[in-house]
């Protein structure tokens, strides 16, 4: 899978900086807007697919030295005294996530309108129509998109660097903040509680008619062995006679 970029911009440096995620995203830090399409065919030659759709967000890091306090948060954008690559990783691991967190979002908002469509259809005409397959392929894709979210992004574990200098922890926390990841994480937990609960309905109805299906065929073969039963009885008394 390949997703981003989440491009930042790095004010008072040369240096320019990519984080690659192995879940998906990449951060560019001082990239020239020209020069992404080649930093992202470095990517592209070592991914293992491509998402149709690119997203891509922008957020501003900037360095002021005499910055009376180690960091400053602003409208789309943060201010620090300095930033090393501990500073790049931290911030850079919650860009990596909020692009991501926004891919799976729509991944899931895609599913709830296909249950809210199934759900309408339903109402209308009574009858339920989805085939057992892509039931199946909708719990696959949305317990996949939860293994993911919870698992690959990682978005309830503190980095390293966090943990170990609370400057970076402060600047984890800052941007955790501003980007909402906490509720943004809630709000596709309840989205996909919908979507469990959609699907638990859907595959009762089909065990039901499953099961409706296999009591009408025990009615059929039992019968068809009293048809037989009675025809052998037929022929017995017709060859006595």
């Amino acid at each position: 899978m390949f997703q981003g970029p989440s491009a930042s911009c790095l004010s008072g440096s040369n240096f320019c900086y990519m984080v690659v995620f192995q879940y998906g995203s990449i951060v560019l830090f001082n990239v020239p807007e020209h020069e992404i399409d080649g930093y992202l065919k470095i990517v592209e030659r070592h991914a293992s697919g491509l998402l149709p759709e690119m997203r891509k967000d922008e957020y501003e890091v900037r360095e002021k030295p005499s910055l009376s306090t180690w960091m400053q948060g602003g409208l789309d954008y943060i201010m620090l005294q300095y930033l090393n690559i501990d500073g790049i990783r931290t911030i850079g691991s919650v860009l990596g996530q909020s692009i991501a967190l926004d891919y799976y979002g729509r991944q899931v908002d895609g599913m709830v309108a296909e249950f809210t469509d199934i759900n309408r259809e339903m109402e209308m005409t009574g009858k339920f129509k989805m085939q057992r397959k892509k039931l199946f392929q909708l719990v696959g894709k949305a317990n996949s998109n939860l293994a993911d979210v919870i698992l690959k992004l990682g978005l309830f574990e503190r980095s390293d660097i966090a943990w170990k200098d609370a400057k970076y922890a402060q600047i984890w926390e800052y941007l955790r903040d501003e980007f909402e990841l906490t509720q943004r994480f809630a709000s596709l937990d309840f989205k996909l509680k919908f979507v469990e609960h959609n699907i638990r309905f859907l595959q009762e109805i089909l065990q039901n008619r499953k099961s409706d299906f296999l009591e009408w065929l025990i009615i059929a073969l039992i019968g068809a062995e009293i048809l037989l039963s009675v025809y052998d009885i037929v022929q017995r008394s017709a060859m006595n006679l």
